[in-house]
């Protein structure tokens, strides 16, 4: 397949799969002449990379998910390792968003950002352990 063809069946841009080989999510296809030419099989890399990037990995972790286990690790066990890390990481980013909505609701009443930023400095020096 050349990469238009990959790119028509896949929904891709040829420039996006060139960018992932480059990233080194894809392997490097063959060459024939000056052109590249794809197995069939690229479809099912690009619809699994397609759906770890829709899933909030980087390309880093979608790397690790085809190249980064020792052999013979079952998709399945590649999966579940890097989705525990990712909601992890999710469960994480979802506190602080709850934190900084909260924050963001706060009313203010102060008359001027002086006095916004002496009260901020205060509520942070009263959170911060004393060292004597």
């Amino acid at each position: 397949m050349t990469i238009g063809q990959v790119a028509k069946q896949s929904g891709l841009a040829a420039s996006a799969i060139r960018f992932y080989e480059q990233a080194g999510v894809l392997p490097k296809p063959s060459r024939r002449g000056n052109r590249r030419q794809y197995d069939p099989s690229i479809l099912e890399r690009l619809a699994v990379l397609e759906f770890t990037k829709a899933c909030g990995f980087s390309l880093r972790e979608t790397r690790q998910l085809f190249y980064g286990f020792r052999e013979g690790v079952p998709p399945s066990e590649r999966w579940q390792t890097l989705a525990r890390r990712k909601i992890a990481e999710l469960d994480d980013l979802a506190l602080k968003i709850a934190v900084t909505k909260e924050m963001l609701q706060r009313p203010c009443a102060c008359q001027d950002l002086a006095e916004c930023g002496r009260r901020m400095y205060a509520s942070k020096a009263a959170r911060l352990p004393s060292l004597g």
